[in-house]
């Protein structure tokens, strides 16, 4: 009875000081520093560590590393690969990978831009009836044609705009012959055939089916790389307006273009920006990708933002922290400014994926001007602290104030721009 008291209180005082340890201040720190760091070369990372001593190993020249105070200074001075070691009491109590990558820059974009996408083969958006001899009927939904459909082949020819259906559909229907169709739905290729049917009405021969080969819409750009010309912008996926599935695209362009007018959000009623191309329809660029981070590409010429006349430093997820920040966008005809916005949260996601932030507008202006965020601005870049750290994709829709943002990295990724240069081995 008396060893059964004695083990409780003995299991009792041990779990008190486990719990006391787990809040005392040298565990929060050393669990908060992380087992490895990537920074740019010139790049600054500190963190707390009151209790504990970091130092670099001796020869080494990627990385400095000193005590600020309470703070460790981790200074990155050239690409390589290292370690920083810390220790309490003088014994070693952790080994911090340390990777610095070659210094790298990007012109942040900000300017209202006019998308045309070209998608592979052409794309069906709906079905509809045709009023023929024996009655009503939709030949392309009786052969099981679904909405969202890519038709890419038929009778073995190869579809890539809509003039390369009709010509066929008419042939078919007067020689009384059904129509092979390949079709490309998500990841399968199906095959169907099909009976085009006469419109007593227009003496037409019909598939029953809405098709369209393209998609035209406005967003903000938000990088530019000058040395590859590569660029991004959008930050998320275009997607067609009736079958709300990502465009598969063949290619496409960009343009100039104008903000005309604002229509001001609210509370479930997202706003959007209005706006043209601009008069002269000049091409600025090609689109190569639509993918979950935005649409991909190579400009034609060089672009500047009337903000920025230079090329800014990126940050890598881990270095984004909560607190103010910046956004470029158009609000007004051509002009790029900055706007305010708070950083409310944010992921050191360590794998790509679309929401890394969530933003929140702040400046007046803005919100006078649009309500927060509204369709139109997707794309448009973030900056804190002199560095591009990513760009505004979604909306909340009960409170346009708010949104998400996507971190610059896998931006750059979707583009094809390697940041992760592989550095040279440091000696230790």
């Amino acid at each position: 009875m008396k060893s059964d008291f004695l083990r409780k209180l003995i299991g009792g005082i041990l779990l008190v000081s486990l719990i006391a340890l787990g809040f005392a201040k040298p565990v929060h720190e050393y669990l908060s520093i992380p087992g490895d760091i990537t920074l740019f070369e010139g790049q600054k990372f500190d963190f707390p560590a009151s209790s504990v001593s970091a130092s670099a190993p001796e020869g080494n020249s990627s990385i400095a590393v000193e005590r600020k105070g309470k703070l460790v200074a981790l200074e990155a001075k050239e690409p390589g690969k290292n370690e920083m070691v810390l220790e309490l009491a003088g014994f070693p109590v952790k080994k911090v990978d340390v990777n610095v990558l070659k210094d790298f820059r990007v012109m942040p974009g900000g300017q209202s831009i006019g998308v045309k996408l070209n998608t592979i083969g052409v794309l069906v958006v709906g079905h509809h009836q045709v009023q023929a001899e024996e009655g009503k009927v939709s030949p392309g939904e009786k052969a099981g044609v679904q909405k969202g459909d890519i038709i890419t082949e038929i009778n073995g020819s190869q579809i890539e705009k809509l003039a390369d259906v009709g010509e066929i559909v008419k042939k078919a229907g007067q020689d009384g012959k059904p129509l092979d169709l390949v079709l490309k739905r998500e990841n399968e290729k199906i095959k169907a055939r099909i009976q085009p049917k006469k419109d007593v009405h227009e003496s037409i021969y019909k598939l029953g089916l809405y098709i369209r080969d393209s998609a035209a819409g406005i967003g903000t750009m938000t990088f530019y790389h000058p040395e590859s010309k590569k660029y991004g912008a959008l930050g998320h996926v275009i997607s067609d307006m009736d079958t709300k599935k990502p465009i598969v695209v063949e290619d496409g362009q960009i343009v100039r273009s104008t903000v005309t007018s604002i229509e001001k959000g609210g509370k479930g009623d997202p706003g959007e920006k209005l706006a043209r191309f601009s008069s002269d329809r000049e091409i600025i660029g090609n689109i190569k990708r639509n993918s979950p981070f935005g649409i991909f590409g190579e400009l034609n010429k060089d672009i500047k933002n009337g903000v920025f006349d230079r090329p800014l430093q990126i940050a890598l997820s881990h270095q984004v922290k909560e607190g103010p920040a910046k956004i470029l966008t158009v609000v007004n005809n051509d002009e790029v400014k900055l706007f305010d916005i708070e950083i409310v949260s944010t992921i050191p996601q360590k794998f790509p994926a679309t929401k890394g932030m969530v933003i929140k507008v702040t400046d007046p202006e803005l919100l006078e001007k649009t309500g927060g965020i509204v369709q139109g601005m997707s794309g448009s870049p973030i900056i804190q602290d002199n560095k591009l750290i990513g760009a505004v994709t979604h909306v909340f829709v009960n409170d346009p104030t708010s949104g998400y943002g996507v971190h610059i990295e896998w931006m750059l990724n979707e583009a094809g721009i390697d940041i992760y240069e592989k550095p040279r081995e440091q000696a230790s």
